[in-house]
């Protein structure tokens, strides 16, 4: 039974594209569909939560708005602040859930019960993931992995 779903930003959530305008300030795109199997996963009392490499006042607005509480940005070892948060939590390794397409990502995926990653993340990225979505980041990759998620605990 999965009970955390733990999330990065760049390149899941979103295609990767980090847009600024003339006076600095950073867009970024996130799919609705997404935002709506997050809202699913939590009513089934998956707690959903961020971990990202970089930091970002669009991803904290992301998170607001999907009630996501848990956000953890500037994080440059995602395993070891795994650990910490699994520690704290109680969880066991098999009760989580990770989607990540990056070198840095990796040894988390490697880690948690069930990972994922993008269909346009890089070949060894994907050789560490149990499941490679069939569509891109930003493109309804994070609602693929929470469908999948979903009909995992209902087996269960």
């Amino acid at each position: 039974m999965i009970k955390v779903l733990m999330l990065d930003v760049d390149g899941v959530m979103t295609d990767g594209s980090i847009i600024y305008d003339n006076e600095g300030k950073e867009y970024k795109i996130f799919n609705v569909r997404d935002g709506f199997g997050i809202k699913l996963l939590q009513k089934m009392n998956v707690e959903v939560i961020i971990i990202s490499g970089r930091t970002s006042n669009i991803t904290t607005i992301r998170a607001k708005e999907l009630e996501i509480t848990k956000v953890f940005q500037g994080v440059n070892n995602k395993l070891a602040f795994y650990e910490t948060l699994k520690l704290k939590n109680g969880w066991e390794d098999n009760e989580v859930a990770f989607i990540g397409d990056d070198v840095n990502d990796i040894e988390l995926m490697n880690k948690v019960g069930i990972s994922a990653t993008t269909n346009d993340s890089f070949d060894y990225v994907k050789d560490s993931a149990h499941i490679v979505t069939p569509v891109n980041g930003g493109k309804g990759a994070v609602r693929y992995f929470i469908d999948y998620i979903i009909n995992l605990n209902k087996k269960r």
